[in-house]
């Protein structure tokens, strides 16, 4: 729950054009459609797949960090892991579980199965979208556990592309769709409120401190 009163206080330290800018950026945000991405071993993927998620409005990430740890470089993702909500999992059984208590079906995205091609494949409810590993693919729990499968459709003799590359074609025609469509995919008011309270702390140097300056008044 946002106290309105510190959020109309903190407000005051940020542009007219700062605010304005988180109220035109968050009426194209969604949790509708969300990305998990396991095991990616290349530290700079983690850091463009969340760059990407920014850019076309996907506003969480779930990171399963089994074998390699945290793989997320701030310096690739430009301030992006300010905006987007990161969420890290020890393992892929917790990621699953959590998405699919959510009400989020599982759609494994691999190359190497009777997969559904990118421009056939329809959104018809919350929606998680699985990414893998560089060069092993999702393992064979997301497989099965999965929900049905997505592919990019490609001619040429590379059987399958960087994951950065992948999650940015999928999550730009499937935010596409996904506006275009009668689903409720936009986010609630409280949730709206609650981003700006979140993005407009991120926004100010030492706001601690003004905030515990703000409560002993």
């Amino acid at each position: 729950m946002v106290n309105d009163d510190l959020f109309a206080y903190l407000e005051t330290f940020l542009t007219e054009d700062r605010k304005q800018r988180f109220l035109e950026v968050l009426q194209h945000r969604t949790k509708y459609l969300t990305v998990a991405i396991e095991d990616v071993f290349q530290m700079h993927n983690t850091s463009a797949v969340i760059r990407s998620c920014d850019a076309f409005g996907i506003q969480e990430v779930h990171v399963v960090e089994d074998r390699f740890g945290q793989r997320l470089d701030k310096n690739i993702a430009m301030g992006a892991e300010q905006w987007v909500d990161v969420h890290r999992y020890g393992n892929t059984s917790d990621c699953i579980t959590t998405l699919k208590a959510k009400g989020y079906q599982i759609i494994a995205t691999t190359p190497h199965t009777d997969s559904n091609e990118l421009s056939d494949f329809e959104i018809t409810g919350p929606t998680a979208l699985f990414f893998g590993t560089e060069k092993e693919g999702l393992s064979n729990e997301v497989m099965e556990q999965a929900d049905g499968f997505l592919k990019v459709p490609m001619v040429g003799f590379s059987e399958s592309l960087n994951i950065s590359v992948s999650v940015a074609i999928i999550i730009q025609e499937l935010a596409q769709k996904l506006r275009r469509s009668q689903l409720p995919w936009k986010l609630t008011a409280d949730e709206i409120v609650e981003k700006r309270m979140d993005w407009t702390k991120k926004s100010i140097k030492n706001v601690e401190g003004i905030i515990e300056r703000f409560q002993t008044q």
